[in-house]
């Protein structure tokens, strides 16, 4: 099984500058044509509420209901542009999200205030997360992951899933010390790191296959193992960059350190494990 694990649809395309399709082109049967021709079976929904798309959690609501067997929604709940952003009330509006979209799990793009997560607000969210069981999907700066190694320890049943490799950067120069601060977190067994956005980690957006990322991937593995990577295509943002095909490829064919039954992990068995999907 293969499971893209950060994906998006929009009812409108959110981004400078206009498209002149910007009415379809990030709306889910582009994604399910590309999951279909590339042979993906599940992709995770990344609501996120940005320009145009106030309601894009109802979108997210009816994409999954549609297609059943084909999407799961991630909520956006108090992402980082949301008027509720780390306002009292966060647990409670959680348990509604939760409740409202049947989740299980949702995401939450974070600025830098990552010491919200130790007030009581913060941590009452936390253990709401952990009671209703639910992926955090965490877009989470370099600089925050003391911060998410202090609550992932503090929450161990949490399933916390960084977005694009936990934001390393090929262009880094030794000693790499952002990367080795995303490397840290290793230690902690329920931090999980999506293997997306090879776009924004390379010297070049768009020389695929990316080969300038690969000693980043290969040390992300050696350390994290291949059960705490998930691949992922940041659909439909890495079209700037690359095809649908070329997201998934870079991995599963470029990355050839990775051995075959770690592959398999990587690409679907992980997130269907953290999603408890047993078929």
């Amino acid at each position: 099984m293969i499971i893209d694990c950060h994906s998006h649809a929009w009812e409108y395309w959110p981004y400078e500058p206009p498209v002149p399709d910007h009415e379809s082109r990030a709306r889910v049967e582009q994604l399910l044509w590309e999951m279909d021709k590339n042979g993906v079976d599940k992709a995770v929904l990344v609501c996120a509420r940005i320009e145009l798309n106030p309601d894009n959690n109802e979108y997210g609501l009816r994409c999954a209901k549609q297609y059943p067997d084909r999407i799961i929604q991630f909520a956006d709940v108090d992402c980082a542009w949301t008027d509720t952003y780390h306002t009292p009330g966060a647990a409670d509006r959680l348990a509604e999200a939760a409740d409202r979209y049947q989740l299980k799990g949702y995401t939450h793009y974070v600025r830098s205030d990552y010491e919200w997560f130790e007030s009581d607000d913060g941590l009452a969210f936390l253990e709401k997360t952990a009671e209703l069981n639910l992926i955090a999907s965490f877009a989470i700066g370099v600089n925050g992951q003391p911060a998410l190694r202090q609550i992932a320890r503090k929450f161990p049943t949490i399933n916390f899933l960084c977005h694009h490799m936990a934001g390393a950067r090929a262009t880094e120069q030794p000693p790499h010390p952002n990367l080795n601060e995303i490397l840290a977190s290793a230690a902690v067994p329920n931090i999980h790191i999506k293997l997306s956005g090879f776009h924004y980690i390379s010297h070049v957006r768009w020389e695929y296959p990316y080969s300038d990322t690969m000693w980043i991937v290969r040390t992300l593995y050696e350390h994290f193992g291949p059960t705490r990577l998930c691949w992922a295509s940041d659909y439909p943002p890495v079209r700037d960059f690359m095809t649908y095909q070329h997201a998934l490829e870079t991995v599963r064919t470029h990355c050839t350190f990775i051995p075959e039954p770690d592959m398999a992990l990587i690409l679907g068995d992980n997130m269907a494990r953290l999603l408890n999907i047993t078929d």
